[in-house]
This record gives C-alpha cells, sequence and structure tokens, in this order.
C-alpha cells in the first residue's frame, strides 16, 4: 500500500460547518485556499502564521476570518472542531501529532500520511455537490477529474435541483402515504426525468418533474 493511504476505505461525507470553529494553521497560498473555502462552507476560520498573503490579510481585515499573526501554538487548539496545517513540515508534524492527541481531525497539505481526512476536488452546481478523491494519492489528477466531469453538469443543474428540491417539500407535505410518496419521489429522478437532464433539456425535465406532481400530489 502506498504511504499515506488508509488502511481501509475512506468514508465520505458532507459535513456542515456552519459556526464550527476551524483551524489553519499557515499563511501561504494553500493555507489561503482552504480558508476561503472553509469560509464559504459558514465555518469561523480562525489563521494562525507569522506571515499571511495579501489575500488572507484581506480576508482578516474584512473579519472573512480571524488571523494570529504569530507562530503556532497549543493553546490556538482550543474549541477547534477540524484543523488544517499548511505551514512548513516541521510546523505540519508538531500540529498534527498535538492535535491527534486531543482527538481532533487534522487535514496536513502534501503529507498522507499525516492526514486524518482528505479534502476532495469539488465541482458544485446549487444543491449539486461531486467529489472527487484519490486517498492523498495525487490532489492534482483529482482536480483534473473533476474538471472533466464538469462538462458532464452544465450550470443548469443548479436550477433544476432547486425546483425539485421545492416540489418534493410540498409533496411530502401533502402526500400522507409513504409508499406513494417514495414512489412519486423516485419517478421524479426516473429515466423520463433523466433522459431530459442527460439531454441539458431542464426545461423539458421541470415539465416532467411537475407532470408527476400534479398527477400524484397537486
Amino acid at each position: 500500500m502506498a504511504r499515506g493511504a488508509f488502511a481501509v476505505e475512506g468514508y465520505p461525507v458532507l459535513v456542515n460547518l456552519g459556526g464550527k470553529s476551524c483551524l489553519v494553521v499557515g499563511g501561504g497560498r494553500v493555507a489561503a485556499r482552504k480558508a476561503v473555502s472553509l469560509a464559504q462552507a459558514g465555518a469561523r476560520v480562525l489563521v494562525v502564521s507569522p506571515a499571511v498573503t495579501p489575500g488572507l490579510l484581506s480576508m482578516a481585515e474584512t473579519g472573512v476570518v480571524s488571523l494570529r499573526r504569530r507562530p503556532y501554538e497549543p493553546a490556538d487548539l482550543e474549541g477547534v472542531f477540524l484543523v488544517f496545517a499548511a505551514a512548513d513540515r516541521r510546523v505540519n508534524e508538531r500540529v498534527a501529532a498535538e492535535a491527534r492527541a486531543l482527538g481532533k481531525p487534522v487535514n496536513v497539505a502534501d503529507d498522507p500520511a499525516l492526514c486524518d481526512f482528505f479534502v476532495p476536488a469539488v465541482l458544485r452546481r446549487g444543491p449539486l455537490t461531486v467529489a472527487v478523491s484519490t486517498g492523498g494519492a495525487s490532489p492534482a489528477l483529482a482536480a483534473r477529474i473533476r474538471d472533466h466531469l464538469a462538462a458532464f453538469f452544465p450550470a443548469g443543474w443548479g436550477p433544476f435541483l432547486e425546483f425539485l428540491g421545492e416540489v418534493r417539500e410540498r409533496l411530502c407535505r401533502e402526500v400522507g402515504d409513504p409508499l406513494k410518496r417514495r414512489s412519486l419521489l423516485e419517478e421524479m429522478a426516473g429515466p423520463l426525468v433523466w433522459e431530459k437532464l442527460d439531454q441539458g433539456d431542464f426545461a423539458a425535465a421541470k415539465e416532467r418533474v411537475d407532470l408527476v406532481y400534479r398527477g400524484g400530489g397537486g
């Protein structure tokens, strides 16, 4: 097994980071990318580094992240939900060891062997999230696969899924029979709808979903 690979398959999850504290140790481009994505996910982001990129400094000045412009200290781990180490190797190893001793999951940039979890390459289309991971073997290849998949999921997927979510909520309120409700929901994701989605005809896909809804719930 390659160095850094999980002994068992990793368990993919989407974590709700809304309001949760996440620590990013490091002030370079990698740390900045992690801070941006964490902030977009609703996390309360603390960045610790003596020097930071202009982008990170701007984020701190506008309140997007909190910034401690000094070297990492163990106290920075207090109250933290997830830890991201993106500094030099010596600092990263220290952060990983101290975070793990406190039972806090840690991700270490460019060192899969020290990671408790990996951050996948992500494609978002509104509610749709497509995540690609190579288990730390090649983040660059994961990003390339993600970019390849983007052609199969154009921007129209976002509005369609928002529409589908609204219809689902109405259906769940209006149809009391769980078996009938499940059948209708499955039909809304069935072959006739998928055919239109695969063709990129989102208007026709919505019409088909609406037809199912009006026939069974509306």
